[in-house]
């Protein structure tokens, strides 16, 4: 079924006349300031009562997830925000968890790599409808693939990061070849025609950024700078690895001689290299950054395109139906964002483009699953959504079709690790 491509087709045709018509007029979309639509947040920090809810969830995730430390921050436009570093760098210490520590954005890193296809598509270097085959050699059976279609998620294409992801953990320093990292998700079974349903495809997003980069000309890192982190003012993120010192540090506990997960010493993975993820999940960041991305994401403060999120499919056949996908990124009632997992990381942030409530969060153990993080973020939103007015403010009426106990419960359900006993 071609309906969502088909039906974006004459608009990016118009928007394409539109385009032009600015860049003759000395105005341009690349590379342009840019700034989050969303109400003002206002100056002043949660109630106690608030922050000690969000800090007892997070808390309560670091536990069962084995994580000795977080980064968080959560901004209700209406009530107040907080930002903070929780715990230490490893289990046994290394000093304390700071809130201005970079980390991976993991498939954050997807929903850029849409901004940049967006870009180029206003820019004239390439068309949303264009065939992948058309940059990508040698893939001649995704002809009937679009470029569109792979930052939607709807290609069909499989994934490769369950089949790599021990390797990452036994060679976190070798340098992955794109190509190569999505010749295992083109390997894998396309039940659906492309369009038709949504499938979580790592590497569809690779190979879009692939197919980017010969259309542009330009490196996937140059592509996320000029059409993401630059107009945004993105300083502390890039396609990149971390940097050596100054970054929340990374791990994933393992099996022990007895099968069970030892909690206490994780393998260190914050020098794992980010050409695993390339456009996919290759991004790093911190979590003012991260919280000023997914407002722009879900305000369509980079992306001159109304249809973006338009037609949302369901994750899965069984979720809720409050939870879509479009765009690059997740649509979870009204927030958008993205969450994910790379070594060392699990990481999620929402945004709601009307209040303007905004939820990032990294844990630094990556043995559990990545929907901890994005659990995490639903809870915390939870409890931010029904944070009171602050003087001269008025809180939305809408809230979300889930509760904070909810997800409390969803966290505890994933365990991987036993939270020590409270004395």
């Amino acid at each position: 079924m071609r309906t969502r491509s088909r039906s974006r087709r004459a608009i990016a045709v118009i928007a394409g006349a539109v385009v032009s018509a600015l860049v003759l007029a000395g105005c341009s979309f690349g590379g342009s300031a840019a700034e989050p639509d969303v109400p003002p947040q206002t100056e002043v920090a949660f109630p106690d009562d608030v922050v000690k809810g969000l800090q007892d969830a997070v808390t309560s995730a670091m536990g069962t997830s084995g994580s000795s430390g977080a980064i968080v921050g959560v901004w209700a436009p209406w009530s107040g925000s907080w930002i903070a570093g929780l715990g230490t760098q490893r289990p046994d210490g290394g000093g304390d968890v700071k809130a201005d520590q970079r980390f991976r954005a993991g498939k954050v890193t997807r929903a850029m790599t849409c901004d940049a296809l967006y870009g180029a598509a206003d820019a004239g270097r390439v068309k949303l409808d264009d065939p992948v085959s058309e940059y990508v050699s040698g893939v001649p059976d995704l002809a009937a693939v679009t470029l569109e279609e792979l930052c939607d998620g709807t290609s069909g294409i499989g994934s490769y990061s369950d089949q790599l992801y021990g390797a990452w953990l036994s060679n976190p320093k070798r340098n992955w070849d794109p190509r190569y990292l999505a010749s295992f998700g083109l390997g894998e079974p396309r039940p659906t025609p492309p369009g038709d349903a949504y499938k979580d495809s790592d590497a569809g997003y690779v190979l879009l950024g692939l197919a980017l980069e010969r259309a542009t000309e330009m490196s996937a890192a140059d592509l996320l700078r000029t059409y993401v982190t630059d107009p945004l003012g993105l300083a502390a993120t890039s396609l990149s690895d971390l940097p050596s010192s100054g970054a929340l540090q990374g791990g994933q506990s393992m099996p022990n001689a007895e099968g069970a997960l030892d909690c206490a010493a994780p393998l260190d993975l914050t020098g794992v290299s980010s050409s695993g993820g390339f456009t996919d999940a290759g991004v790093v960041t911190d979590i003012r950054d991260l919280g000023r991305y997914v407002q722009a994401l879900a305000s369509g403060s980079l992306v001159d395109d109304e249809d973006r999120f338009a037609h949302p499919l369901p994750v899965s056949a069984d979720g809720p139906s409050w939870y879509t996908a479009d765009g690059g990124a997740l649509i979870a009632g009204t927030l958008i964002g993205q969450y994910g997992k790379m070594p060392g990381y699990l990481t999620a942030a929402f945004a709601d483009p009307k209040t303007g409530l905004t939820v990032a969060v990294v844990l630094n153990n990556s043995a559990g699953d990545g929907r901890v993080a994005e659990y995490l973020a639903w809870q915390l939103a939870a409890i931010a959504s029904k944070a009171p007015a602050a003087e001269g403010e008025t809180a939305p009426e809408a809230g979300l079709p889930w509760t904070a106990e909810q997800f409390g419960e969803a966290i505890a359900s994933a365990a991987v690790c036993t939270p020590p006993a409270s004395e």
